[in-house]
């Protein structure tokens, strides 16, 4: 595991704690619609303040592109993050000047305040210096806890950890710690499951796996591609054609470094992309011309699950199957409630996230289960990738 600092054994009575935090939430008609990210981060900012920081909470919200849009205001965010904390949270209406000198001067020991949207000023996607020194005015320490911009160089992810003491927030050192458990220094056997629409957008993390983990399980649209680079007809199914020599250069990869690259036997087959469409369970190697394999088989899901039961640490990015329509997520969901009952049962580390992987986690019921589940997108998939990620540099020691 790389190191990074903590804020263990750091005093911050009476400092004023710059916490970069990553409420970035969905929102709608001026109302929060998904508060995943801000319960997440709850935790790290009651223990901030109840040493007796002075916590100033910065975070950007949507793509103004350095234009103050109404919509785009932070406001009702920090009321919503007041409500999760169950006490005030000051507002300033600018993330520099004296708006924000005002209201973050006024905080006593253990108080909180949120300032305006740092994208409101397009210094902050520069890493303009002179955008960095004024955030650093705000401060005595600087903590980063939103990992899901730290593949970000950004004034407020990577610039002021150059300014200020630095130090990893709580949030992002659990999400530090558990990817390096997964990938950095797992217990083996390790199985990483990777699915998902294309192949072209995961070269680089297909790479980086090989060399990693002992199996990796192929799913999705992904899986399709690589068996057609097998020489399996796979139908209509969603494949890139073009990138079959990719696919065997990834075969190849697997084998000099021992890993095994497990594909689908089977799979439901469909005529047509919709809910309940009429399909038949197809041995992989008989796909109707007409057909798309819309997920994995039952044969597959069984051996996938009894794979499982052998390894002692999975990474999962991606669906295995059209989990948004059923009967065409039952790969993903007996797959996934799979892991979390070996989660549970303490025989197995599973780190999980990347875009789709969450959503289908939850659709199954399993992501309370999981050792972690990563909200972070990006970030997650430039880690899996092998890729040093700015904001968690400037943390090193």
């Amino acid at each position: 595991m790389a190191d990074f600092n903590t804020l263990d054994g750091v005093n911050v009575a009476g400092k004023r704690v710059l916490l970069r935090a990553d409420l970035n939430v969905p929102m709608k008609d001026g109302v929060v619609g998904d508060t995943t990210r801000i319960e997440r981060t709850v935790p790290g900012l009651i223990e901030l303040a109840d040493a007796g920081a002075k916590l100033v909470v910065i975070t950007h919200f949507g793509r103004p592109k350095g234009e103050r849009i109404a919509e785009m205001s932070l406001k009702p965010v920090a009321d919503a993050l007041a409500k999760q904390l169950g006490r005030p949270v000051k507002f300033a209406d600018d993330c520099i000047g004296a708006a924000a000198a005002d209201v973050v001067n006024s905080l006593k020991d253990g108080e909180i305040a949120v300032l305006e949207n740092l994208r409101y000023h397009a210094a902050e996607e520069k890493n303009d210096p002179a955008f960095v020194a004024e955030l650093a005015k705000l401060g005595d320490i600087y903590v980063n806890d939103a990992f899901s911009c730290a593949h970000r160089a950004h004034a407020s992810t990577e610039g002021l950890a150059h300014k200020l003491p630095a130090y990893a927030g709580r949030l992002m050192q659990a999400e530090l710690e558990a990817l390096g458990n997964a990938l950095e220094a797992p217990k083996h056997p390790v199985m990483a499951i990777v699915g998902g629409a294309k192949i072209s957008t995961k070269l680089d993390l297909l790479g980086n796996l090989v060399a990693k983990v002992d199996q990796l399980v192929i799913g999705g649209g992904m899986a399709n591609t690589f068996l057609a680079a097998k020489g399996v007809n796979v139908g209509k199914s969603l494949c890139e054609h073009d990138l079959l020599a990719t696919a065997r250069e990834i075969f190849a990869k697997a084998k000099a470094a021992n890993c095994e690259i497990v594909l689908p036997v089977d799979g439901l087959v469909a005529r047509e992309f919709k809910a309940h469409a009429d399909h038949t369970v197809s041995d992989i190697n008989d796909v109707d011309a007409d057909g798309m394999i819309l997920d994995a088989g039952p044969k597959t899901i069984v051996d996938l699950n009894k794979r499982l039961e052998s390894c002692e640490t999975l990474v999962w990015n991606g669906p295995l199957g059209a989990f948004e329509i059923a009967p065409f997520d039952t790969a993903t969901v007996s797959v996934a409630r799979q892991a979390a009952k070996l989660t549970k049962a303490g025989k197995l580390l599973s780190v999980a996230g990347g875009g789709d992987t969450v959503a289908a986690l939850r659709h199954a019921d399993a992501d309370q289960d999981f050792s972690y589940v990563s909200t972070a997108g990006g970030a997650f998939l430039e880690w899996l990738e092998g890729k040093e990620l700015p904001g968690v540099a400037a943390l090193r020691g």
